[in-house]
């Protein structure tokens, strides 16, 4: 899996440019997208200690600024504080599963139908420009490209539905599975991606006719399929697993 946190310990530096406050923001940006990026794509294992040390090391920063990312983290739902005891990676069982991306499902269904009310020539734009650009990622198999791109659509449709509420719980739920929504791609017996790929088309269609009851639909199908995925890929033999007999 690729990762935004380089090999050798690269220091992250504060932009260039005048506003401390400014800066520091930033910095904290940066630190909290590599740490996210870095959980979210598998590289510390479901229930595993979060290594703050090789952290540390990898970022180039110390423990203070660290943690304070690991807070926002386990405010999302992808890692759990432990007192005393440093952090670990959140462990979703099937039944989590199940309830997190029925919410979900419903979440995305009412943002397609509200945002089909809303939405503006200038959004679909966009969001068609995201689209295609996760198309290309597909065609290299740039899962961390590809995963980015696809999280930024389905956030778009949800702020074009003008609902900050709404906004709000989706924001909340999403965090607490991106890691299992980013691995169920690899769930090899549905062949995921590729279907994912597909049900994006018909999403992108309805959403410039601005067909609010099949976009609905068609979003609350689409997170139910990556339901199944997910839980396939939980509970599917892992490569270096021991065969039974």
């Amino acid at each position: 899996m690729k990762s935004t946190i380089p090999d050798t310990g690269v220091p992250i530096n504060p932009p260039a440019g005048n506003g401390g406050d400014r800066q520091e923001a930033s910095l904290h940006g940066e630190i909290l997208l590599r740490l996210r990026d870095y959980v979210v794509e598998g590289n510390i294992p479901e229930g595993g200690r979060v290594p703050e040390r090789q952290l540390c090391e990898m970022l180039g920063i110390s423990r203070t600024p660290l943690r304070e990312a690991l807070k926002v983290l386990a405010a999302e739902g992808l890692i759990e504080l432990l007192p005393n005891r440093g952090a670990r990676v959140r462990r979703l069982g099937q039944r989590d599963l199940e309830e997190l991306f029925d919410v979900m499902a419903g979440l995305e269904s009412l943002a397609g139908r509200l945002a089909c009310e809303a939405i503006t020539d200038a959004e679909i734009t966009a969001i068609e420009q995201l689209h295609y650009e996760m198309y290309g990622r597909y065609l290299h198999r740039d899962m961390h490209g590809y995963f980015q791109a696809n999280q930024r659509i389905h956030e778009s449709i949800v702020a074009a539905a003008r609902n900050e509420t709404l906004r709000a719980a989706y924001a909340n739920f999403a965090g607490r599975i991106r890691r299992v929504r980013y691995s169920a791609n690899f769930a090899r017996k549905r062949q995921r991606w590729a279907e994912a790929m597909r049900e994006h088309e018909a999403i992108l269609d309805a959403l410039r006719r601005r067909a609010a009851s099949e976009l609905s639909d068609i979003l609350f199908q689409h997170l139910r399929n990556k339901r199944a995925a997910a839980i396939e890929h939980l509970t599917e033999p892992r490569e270096d697993a021991p065969v039974s007999s």
